[in-house]
């Protein structure tokens, strides 16, 4: 049985846009999307509708920051209005003087006639006085013109605010004006509202939108176009909120409102934090929601995908790279808990493991008896082979002739070799190859043996490195052995005996098969003869060469050099070379 551990602890191949996860989790993010897009628009209503709810905020809670100046301007031109058809007369002057000492917030109060001239006054210091020449100023003339009441910054006294009411006639003509001069700090907004952001700040603007009092002056030095446009929104009864910066580079919300007819607005300034703002957290605290249940779904989705689909993807992958190795016994039976569709990809995955099973059962125990019959066959030809060398050497016995039988004794020799190579062969784990170390030693032995009762004595050594090496290539190498035995045993060794030396030595691409013996040397021997031709003729069909060498010490050395063979892959055996 197969476990596994957590499915992510393996990946399914590598992680690649190809991948299977990739792909689901985009098709999972794309058929989420709408969830976005749904909140998306669901945040765009609700920013506008929070927006327009703000505006409304700001502007009360600027009118309420304001409650107590506008308190106090109403209650100075309801003063004047009634002051206004009864100031003149002898007593003018003490009672306007006393009038202005019991209302606080007043500082002086006076009338003028209908051509701009003082006509009488309350007593107090020149500073808090209006200007005793008024019919070229703007507020006076104003009045002159028609409107009931004007609101304007004291020109002589900048910290003041003259309130002024037109006086007229029964008839409705002109006949003068009253005013009253406020200190600008009676005025001053209250920005205690517990409704109001923290750090906000409240100032009184003119018509221009001229800062006349603020909390802090500096909130209100407004750097945007935006400073100059918002009084006459107010003045048109539309509503005026916008964002700017002040001369520090802060920026605030901005939202004005009409305080007093068309000459007196307050400003209401809340500090704004980027994204953050006032402005912008509900709506952000509208999408957050969204977004999480997009990321919730989107991660339940890929969590049961892994849970269903993909780590039973992984555990199929781990059997069948087990199957992959040449393991086959292996089932995955685990997947019995897994869906249906995965469930049947298992089954056949098993079905296929025990196929394939039952089929390599049935190549190896073909293989296994082509292997019996091949090494019956190698037996066979061996033994036939010795057969035909015992016949050919009772048939050498037999004759008298020397060259007769100096031929049969080397024929029998050659097929002594070969009989060698089928015996080999069959003795070998594998059929198919042969050690070269283990085949000429065998070989040279028994040459040398076969000799030993006909003649001196001839002793010999062989220095073979291993190479397998495959029997159409064992055949050339061993006959070119037996060529090369024979001719030192006829050449050098005759009447004499000897020593002789055999060399194999493997260098990389190149193999030199080597025979030396310590006899005369070359001599007059014969380079046409049938034993220097087969030579030559294995050394063409193992793509090599064959030369005759004089020996350093004395005697001659027989050469072979040919390429290496390449060692048979596993399960395939080596083709042949042709010549």
């Amino acid at each position: 049985m197969l476990r596994f551990g957590r499915p992510w602890a393996r990946k399914l191949g590598r992680p690649s846009v190809q991948g299977i996860r990739f792909r689901m989790g985009l098709a999972m993010a794309a058929a989420l999307l709408p969830i976005l897009v749904l909140s998306g628009v669901q945040t765009q209503a609700e920013f506008r509708r929070q927006a327009d709810d703000r505006r409304i905020d700001l502007q009360l809670a600027a009118e309420r920051s304001a409650t107590e100046a506008k308190a106090r301007i109403d209650s100075t031109v309801v003063l004047l209005q009634a002051l206004a058809p009864e100031a003149a007369g002898f007593y003018c002057e003490p009672r306007l003087t006393a009038l202005v000492s019991r209302l606080d917030g007043l500082s002086a109060l006076q009338r003028y006639s209908a051509t701009g001239e003082p006509v009488c006054a309350s007593r107090s210091s020149d500073s808090e006085r209006p200007s005793a020449e008024v019919r070229s100023q703007d507020w006076y003339q104003r009045l002159r013109n028609g409107e009931d009441v004007v609101m304007v910054r004291a020109p002589d006294a900048p910290g003041s605010l003259i309130v002024a009411v037109r006086s007229e006639r029964p008839l409705g003509a002109f006949q003068g004006a009253i005013a009253a001069v406020i200190p600008l700090t009676a005025l001053q907004p209250d920005i205690q509202d517990p409704a109001l952001p923290t750090g906000s700040q409240a100032a009184l603007t003119d018509a221009d939108g001229r800062v006349l009092v603020a909390t802090d002056p500096s909130t209100f030095a407004i750097v945007d176009d935006k400073g100059a446009t918002w009084t006459r929104r107010a003045q048109q009864g539309q509503a005026a909120l916008f964002e700017a910066r002040d001369a520090r580079g802060r920026r605030h919300v901005y939202a004005g409102t009409n305080l007093a007819g068309r000459d007196l607005f307050v400003l209401l300034a809340a500090p704004t934090s980027g994204l953050l703002s006032w402005a912008r957290l509900n709506p952000i605290g509208t999408f957050l929601l969204p977004l999480a249940a997009w990321l919730v779904a989107f991660l339940a989705v890929m969590l049961l995908s892994e849970r269903i689909v993909i780590r039973w993807l992984v555990y199929l992958e781990r059997v069948a790279s087990i199957y992959a190795k040449g393991r086959f016994s292996v089932r995955p039976v685990q997947a019995e808990h897994a869906p249906a569709e995965i469930r049947t990809l298992a089954r056949t995955l098993g079905a296929l493991g025990e196929t394939i099973t039952t089929r390599d059962k049935a190549l190896l125990d073909s293989l296994d008896e082509k292997d019996a019959l091949m090494r019956e066959i190698h037996h066979r030809v061996k033994n036939n082979l010795q057969i035909i060398s015992s016949l050919l050497s009772m048939q050498q016995r037999a004759v008298t002739d020397p060259a007769a039988r100096s031929a049969l004794g080397d024929t029998r020799q050659r097929i002594t070799a070969l009989a060698l190579i089928y015996r080999t062969l069959y003795q070998s784990e594998d059929i198919r190859e042969a050690d070269s170390r283990t085949f000429l030693t065998e070989l040279v032995g028994q040459l040398i043996a076969g000799e030993a009762m006909r003649g001196p004595l001839v002793t010999s050594s062989v220095e073979a490195d291993a190479l397998i090496i495959d029997p159409d290539r064992l055949a050339p190498v061993a006959l070119w052995l037996v060529e090369a035995v024979s001719n030192a045993q006829k050449h050098a060794f005759a009447g004499r005996g000897g020593d002789l030396k055999v060399r194999f030595k493997v260098a990389g691409d190149t193999s030199v098969l080597e025979v030396q013996d310590d006899g005369p040397g070359m001599g007059d021997r014969d380079s046409t003869g049938v034993g220097r031709t087969l030579m030559s003729a294995f050394a063409k069909q193992l793509r090599g060469q064959a030369e005759m060498l004089e020996a350093p010490g004395g005697g001659s050395i027989a050469r072979l050099t040919f390429p290496t063979p390449e060692a048979p892959q596993a399960g395939h055996s080596t083709p042949p070379s042709r010549a």
